[in-house]
């Protein structure tokens, strides 16, 4: 009589497949419906929580099915290992913004002039559903700023406002920096270099030669940058960005403050939602002004 030899199955390392690949699906779903569509960030929030809980039951059953097959020899091995891969995109993305959650400060605003932030030139609104926030930017927030970002700071440029002015809105356009408004100009979303050129007077445009010859300035007297320098010792622009995978957005200011001959440049980001940005605000800052510094390579001082 024949011995038949029955593998038992395990039932866990089946459903964490099953578990795994609906997390993976439901983060990727929710990742694309906010990044392309128009799911409100609280709800992408909530949605990814939610899959990486489900990615790390799966991890749990996978681990048991796992345990079944070395000490049993039950059947699962190969389900649990994709239930392994399926779980490691939702929990990774878990993983992360928990270790930020808790190593970074619970704040959503930094600034390079911890004292006297740029003011919003208009103050960014947005319906923050469950993820509720302080809306005043406390001085305990940016004593937090400074002790968890000591290498945050301004930047001092040797050179005209202009030429900053320049770079800076050509760093914004290559960063993904949409501008929305700034002081001065009326077409905040142009670049100064793109608008038309007021035509030249021509010969018999001037009747009677001045009594007195006007002595040339360094900047061009009638151009736009030259205008909005005489109304002001400095300029405000006011900015908006979405990161490169999730699409979180935040806003931004750049203020540049023109000081004898050198150019200041502050810069503030805040993200839209909750008490707690992951530190995400500080890197949107300290990366623009790294790129700053390359494009005005030469120019940058203390």
């Amino acid at each position: 009589m024949a011995i038949r030899y029955d593998r038992p199955v395990s039932s866990a390392a089946r459903f964490s497949r099953l578990l795994g690949a609906f997390s993976l699906v439901l983060a990727l779903a929710v990742l694309i419906a906010h990044r392309f569509g128009g799911l409100a960030t609280p709800y992408l929030v909530l949605l990814l929580i939610f899959a990486a809980g489900c990615a790390l039951l799966a991890t749990m059953l996978a681990a048991l099915g796992l345990r079944s097959l070395w000490m049993t020899g039950a059947e699962g091995g190969l389900a649990a290992l994709a239930a392994l891969i399926y779980a490691a995109f939702p929990l990774g993305i878990g993983a992360v913004a928990a270790e930020r959650y808790i190593s970074l400060p619970a704040i959503y605003d930094v600034s390079t002039d911890p004292v006297s932030a740029p003011d919003w030139l208009s103050p960014p609104k947005s319906d923050q559903i469950w993820l509720k926030r302080n809306p005043v930017v406390t001085p305990e927030d940016r004593e937090k700023q400074m002790e968890a970002y000591p290498e945050l700071t301004g930047r001092r440029y040797e050179g005209a406002l202009d030429r900053v002015l320049e770079a800076v809105r050509k760093v914004a356009k290559q960063s993904g920096f949409a501008i929305v408004r700034s002081t001065g100009t009326s077409e905040p979303d142009r670049d100064l270099e793109d608008r038309p050129a007021k035509p030249a007077p021509g010969d018999d445009a001037v009747t009677d030669a001045p009594g007195i010859i006007p002595v040339p300035t360094p900047r061009p007297y009638d151009d736009d940058v030259a205008k909005l320098i005489r109304g002001a010792n400095g300029v405000t622009l006011q900015a908006t960005t979405r990161t490169l995978i999730l699409g979180l957005r935040f806003d931004m200011m750049i203020r540049l403050r023109e000081e004898a001959e050198t150019t200041f440049v502050d810069i503030r980001v805040a993200s839209r939602y909750g008490q707690h940005d992951l530190g995400l605000s500080a890197e949107i800052a300290g990366d623009y002004l790294k790129a700053l510094d390359a494009e005005l390579l030469g120019i940058a001082g203390g």
